[in-house]
């Protein structure tokens, strides 16, 4: 098949899945799954291999996804049920008011998710937005979308994650120059697509917090003092720090600047996020369940309510992880890519245009990266660009790879189904608030790469 004719087949996948979900009213795992394996006949993949990709879509994404949402589930519950969200959103109100709790969030967002994935860093937050949402009054997406935006942007624009650290890797660029850069372009975009669009968009959708009312019925009427903000701060920073410990332990081990050895191995085994999101759950029923009289039954109610939900995204989220699987094993996304490098088109633009198209048509921003990468470094070399212009490559490719998260993408059904939303409102808050990092990223990259 042509690319052009794997792009028209992708369009009407995408169209047809909006149609079922939105129009139709077909739940999002069933919609999702017709259409997956609908792209794959369409695009001439043998049938058995369809079933093989959705096989590794949906495993691929859940073994990671299910155990962290499903720990993390429980986790945010026990906050939520004691107080300890409502305590700490208390504590910053009263702290940075109501009009600069966005801000704050939104920074604690971008410091997060330089060790944390951004899905682990949003699910052990999300009850703050919660209980602010709540305490305020005031929509959930005037918090989640400046949560969202910090822990986005730092995901895409500055390593330790994944995605510029491979980039780094392909293109050759120094580490030093990405993450220096990756500061001065990411912390403005945070602001426009963080704050500033979240007061914007939370004007437009309104959308209440989760009701505790089932809460108060497991755990009694009784009144208690709710815990303190500072032993809140302590249970949400525990996974955090254990994360950041393992990150930096690998980093010291790659570098030489220690030798691996069995504490080398504890570090980094207690700071994986199955692990650490594991102890801070167990240090959270103790302190916020036991320590304050909770029954065992009462917490074991509190973890069969979470997980109740839990179930639908770890769903949904796998059936995302299916359609994208799909598109990347039909070739759609790398065809288009192949067709647009042949253009006489400026490094900066190139990179761009390729990491954007292959996000849009196969949905992990993770791919979109390593292709567009692998594409552009031959370019690269050629030029002979310097230090600071692969460096600018490595981030516009993030920003292109960040390009509206639509129904292709796990991460978008798994944001959408923690803040209740349909569809159409996640295309309208999610979508454009990636979009416009995407964008503000692309000015301010090709704008520095006219002074480097």
């Amino acid at each position: 098949m042509t690319p052009l004719e794997l792009f028209g087949i992708t369009l009407a996948a995408i169209l047809l899945l909006f149609i079922l979900v939105i129009k139709l009213k077909i739940h999002a795992f069933i919609s999702l799954m017709i259409t997956s394996v609908l792209v794959g006949i369409f695009t001439g993949m043998p049938l058995m291999d369809v079933i093989r990709s959705v096989q590794e879509g949906m495993g691929s994404i859940l073994g990671f996804i299910a155990i962290v949402v499903g720990i993390g589930s429980i986790f945010g519950e026990i906050l939520q049920a004691s107080g300890g969200a409502e305590a700490l959103s208390a504590s910053m109100l009263n702290r940075f008011g109501e009009k600069r709790s966005s801000w704050a969030l939104m920074t604690t967002g971008f410091i997060i998710a330089i060790p944390v994935f951004l899905d682990v860093g949003f699910i052990i937050l999300v009850p703050m937005v919660y209980a602010l949402s709540r305490k305020s009054g005031k929509s959930m997406l005037f918090y989640a979308i400046p949560l969202l935006a910090g822990l986005a942007v730092t995901h895409a624009f500055v390593p330790p994650t994944p995605g510029p650290i491979a980039v780094s890797e392909i293109i050759g660029a120094q580490l030093g120059w990405v993450i220096m850069f990756g500061f001065i372009v990411g912390f403005p975009v945070a602001m426009i697509a963080g704050p500033v669009f979240g007061n914007y968009i939370s004007k437009r959708i309104h959308l209440d917090p989760p009701d505790i009312s089932e809460d108060e019925k497991i755990l009694g009427n009784e009144k208690r003092d709710m815990p303190s903000a500072s032993w809140v701060i302590f249970l949400i920073a525990l996974p955090l720090f254990l994360i950041l410990l393992s990150t930096v332990t690998d980093m010291a081990i790659k570098e030489g600047w220690v030798v691996e050895a069995k504490v080398t191995e504890i570090f980094r085994f207690i700071g994986h996020p199955f692990i650490a999101l594991l102890i801070a759950t167990l240090a959270a029923m103790y302190f916020l369940g036991y320590k304050r009289n909770y029954t065992g039954r009462q917490l074991m109610q509190i973890a069969n309510k979470a997980l109740g939900p839990a179930g639908l995204i770890i769903l949904v989220t796998g059936a995302g992880g299916v359609f994208k699987q799909i598109l990347v094993d039909s070739g759609v996304g790398a065809a288009l890519a192949e067709m647009v490098s042949n253009k006489n088109i400026p490094p900066i633009v190139l990179a761009y245009i390729l990491a954007l198209i292959i996000r849009i048509t196969q949905g992990s921003a993770t791919v979109a990266m390593i292709t567009a990468a692998g594409m552009v470094a031959p370019v690269i070399e050629v030029l002979g660009t310097d230090e600071m212009g692969k460096a600018l490559v490595v981030l516009v490719i993030a920003a292109g790879a960040t390009t509206f998260s639509h129904v292709n993408d796990s991460g978008f059904w798994l944001v959408g189904k923690y803040l209740n939303m349909t569809e159409k409102q996640t295309l309208q808050s999610w979508s454009i608030m990636e979009t416009i990092i995407s964008v503000a990223g692309f000015v301010l990259i090709f704008l520095l790469s006219l002074f480097v």
